[in-house]
């Protein structure tokens, strides 16, 4: 915060041009009462698990309503995308009663989220050195025959690994941080406590290196239009005072860069014809089964890696539009606005369900009519 407001004022162009051109939401800490007394007890004999939890003891990263089970349960069924959405899924209502198991910094963030139409997020966290990715949560491994006869006792292997649609995007984004980092993608001196688990990279998806179910990283993505990563700045939670500088030098880069992925891909507004913006609507986007929403202006942010891409807008009451986009390497969005006219389907429904909803009867020439085709009907569009 301090090197972004002294940057500006002393006219650096990156960072006056990333101010100026970007909405940036900064949140010094999303549990300040754990951090409090992780601070209190000390970093000495790992206190600092103290403040993994809140006051109330909850884990804030698993607090999440798991949205992903329930999107992976309804493509078993075939329910996706026509009964149940692959995007903005709501939140279950059970979630959001007064008694319901939820801390109360998880209901502010959701309520956070719900409120600005963010693009691309990060928590940043410590303990580690890398960057962690969506699907947080692992996939349960289809039944087979075999598994009906296995003891109760018996320890599965590992569930499946399950890819995001917009994997592809989540790595670029996941990379931009770690090979701007100083030391993020030495990983040859293995990870922090353990074995390398980046294969020499710096990043992983979360369900390979720790899989957990209801994380903010999965209900960002399932919920809103942001794509959300989790970053771990660095092995020791507590630095020195003496070291926090060459912390500082170790992600600066990285984090400018990746504030500067926000735009990257295509950007635009859906309007009518009249030129009023259409909130709500879809921008979907060809091979990539994740679609999100025009904000309250019509105006929607889509982050792409470069290429060429068939997207279409819709919404409720209009007729489809749908154009080719590219997206080129260079910082900065691709403009693609889309112009929707009325449909006249809406009215037609309401017609049909007047009408029982009984189907049009096609008239073959030469046949003569029966009595209920000869009926007048007089249709206003």
């Amino acid at each position: 915060m301090q090197f972004l407001c002294k940057e500006y004022q002393d006219g650096n162009p990156r960072v006056r041009g990333l101010v100026s051109d970007t909405r940036i939401h900064l949140v010094p800490s999303l549990n300040p009462d754990g951090y409090e007394l992780a601070h209190e007890a000390g970093s000495e004999l790992g206190n600092w698990a103290l403040g993994h939890w809140t006051e109330e003891g909850f884990d804030l990263f698993e607090n999440f309503p798991d949205l992903a089970s329930a999107l992976w349960a309804a493509e078993e069924r075939r329910l996706v995308p026509h009964q149940f959405p692959n995007h903005h899924i709501p939140i279950p209502e059970h979630y959001l009663s007064e008694d319901a198991a939820v801390a109360v910094e998880t209901r502010a963030v959701m309520a956070w989220m719900d409120k600005n139409p963010f693009v691309l997020g990060a928590n940043l966290q410590g303990g580690e050195k890398l960057v962690s990715f969506p699907f947080d949560t692992a996939r349960p491994s289809p039944p087979t025959p075999a598994a009906a006869s296995r003891p109760l006792d018996y320890e599965d292997e590992r569930p499946e690994l399950q890819e995001t649609p917009d994997h592809a995007v989540f790595r670029w984004l996941a990379i931009s941080y770690a090979s701007a980092h100083l030391s993020m993608a030495e990983t040859f001196r293995g990870g922090c406590h353990a074995q390398d688990v980046t294969d020499a990279m710096g990043i992983v998806q979360g369900a390979k290196w720790r899989p957990r179910a209801g994380s903010m990283n999965d209900f960002s993505y399932l919920h809103t239009n942001c794509l959300e990563l989790s970053v771990y700045l660095g092995c020791d939670k507590f630095p020195h005072e003496s070291e926090l500088q060459q912390e500082w030098e170790n992600n600066k880069e990285s984090l400018l860069t990746f504030m500067e992925q926000t735009h990257r891909g295509i950007k635009g507004v859906v309007t009518d014809q009249q030129g009023e913006p259409i909130a709500n609507a879809t921008i979907v986007v060809g091979g990539i089964n994740h679609n999100v929403r025009t904000a309250s202006g019509g105006d929607y942010w889509r982050i792409l890696n470069p290429g060429e891409y068939r997207v279409s807008a819709r919404a409720e009451g209009y007729n489809p539009s749908v154009k080719t986009c590219h997206v080129l390497y260079d910082i900065g969005a691709t403009q693609c606005n889309f112009v929707l006219s009325r449909s006249n389907w809406k009215r037609i429904r309401e017609i049909m369900a007047m009408n029982g909803n009984r189907p049009i009867r096609r008239v073959v020439p030469g046949r003569p009519m029966t009595p209920r085709e000869r009926s007048p009907l007089r249709l206003r569009l």
